[in-house]
C-alpha cells in the first residue's frame, strides 16, 4: 500500500477529524479512502450517463422489459 501526504488547513482537519469520530472511521486514512472510493465511483457513473446519452435509443421500457429481467432470475 503507498502512503500519501497531505497538508490541509486547520479547518479542514477539525472537520475530518469530526467525522472519524462521528461516523465511526478508525482512522483519518480510512475516512480518506472512502472519499476517494466514492469520487471514484460518482466519476464512473457520470461517464456511464454520458455513454446512455450518446447511445441510440433503444426498445420502449415497460412492464413487460421488467417481467423478462425477472424471468432470468
Amino acid at each position: 500500500m503507498g502512503t500519501m501526504n497531505i497538508s490541509i488547513p486547520d479547518s479542514l482537519k477539525s472537520y475530518v477529524d469530526d467525522q472519524v469520530e462521528s461516523r465511526g472511521y478508525g482512522t483519518h486514512s480510512e475516512f480518506v479512502r472512502d472519499l476517494i472510493r466514492k469520487d471514484k465511483a460518482i466519476q464512473e457513473l457520470r461517464r456511464l450517463i454520458g455513454e446512455g446519452l450518446d447511445s441510440e435509443l433503444g426498445p420502449p421500457v415497460d412492464h413487460t422489459w421488467f417481467d423478462s429481467l425477472r424471468m432470468r432470475r
